[in-house]
């Protein structure tokens, strides 16, 4: 009895390490994965952390709404020129705040409005959101007057800002250069559009309304957009508006964000580069 007791533990024992190395070798393959998302957002985050511009949230509002923009001042001793940068449908992670700091980094005065922010109950900054699924759905549920109202509201402000010289150009990324585009149609008093890998506006009408020139940064690999761009180029030529776009070889679609990771595609990395030098070429 001694002996078959001692042969059920051993058994027993040897079930248990191998279930252990197996979880531990699944537990691992998960860990690394979270680990690398991880990394991904702690480098955004330090990078942030670690800028020595100066960084404040600020609260806007129009009517009963209330919502809130992530400010950033250069380091100058002159006056700036304000840009509004308008976030992705991920909403204002940390990504679109780097961008702006990085702008900032330029010599410019740069806001980024949180075009969620206080559009959920509780959730008063993306951040607060659970996941960007959560915060795709909240944009896609915004109505596009109050997206133009809390624009105007973003314009006023940086516009205003005693560091500011008052000419405000606004730049934004995929349903942000969207919004861009659209933005540049609402408010005739922009010095520059920069639309990333954004949609126009499908009304011929509203063309005719901008007085801004429109830039356009495209990837090759990105039909979705660039199918569009004929007819987009059509209006606005029939309008008499500048638009004056570049696609980028071997880009996909939102490839300032992905081309500015450590492991980024060679050709999105490549258009990141060519881009950013061509947006701070345009914005002067």
């Amino acid at each position: 009895m001694k002996n078959l007791r001692s042969g059920f533990l051993l058994i027993l024992f040897f079930s248990l390490l191998i279930s252990c190395k197996n979880n531990s070798e699944k537990g691992e393959d998960v860990s690394t994965n979270e680990k690398s998302q991880v990394n991904d957002k702690s480098s955004e985050t330090g990078e942030l952390s670690n800028s020595p511009r100066h960084h404040e949230w600020v609260t806007l509002s129009h009517g009963d709404r209330e919502f809130e923009a992530f400010v950033v001042y250069p380091e100058s001793k002159e006056k700036a020129k304000p840009v509004i940068v308008i976030h992705e449908n991920r909403g204002l992670n940390d990504w679109a705040r780097l961008f702006a700091d990085k702008l900032a980094a330029q010599g410019y005065l740069v806001i980024a409005p949180d075009l969620i922010s206080n559009t959920v109950e509780g959730k008063k900054k993306t951040t607060d959101f659970e996941n960007p699924d959560a915060s795709r759905e909240a944009i896609y549920d915004l109505d596009k007057d109050q997206v133009t109202a809390d624009l105007n509201a973003a314009y006023e402000y940086i516009k205003n800002d005693p560091a500011s010289t008052g000419e405000v150009a606004v730049v934004g990324f995929c349903w942000g250069g969207s919004q861009t585009f659209r933005y540049a149609t609402n408010n005739p008093d922009i010095t520059s559009a920069h639309v990333f890998y954004g949609t126009a506006p499908k009304d011929e009408e509203v063309f005719s309304n901008i007085n801004a020139p429109v830039y356009g940064y495209y990837g090759e690999n990105d039909n979705r957009v660039n199918s569009t761009i004929e007819e987009t180029e059509k209006y606005m030529k029939a309008a008499g508006k500048t638009y004056d776009y570049k696609i980028y070889d071997n880009a996909g679609h939102a490839f300032m964000r992905s081309g500015h990771q450590p492991d980024g595609e060679p050709g999105n990395k490549k258009a990141h580069d060519q881009a950013w030098d061509r947006l701070l070429k345009n914005l002067k």
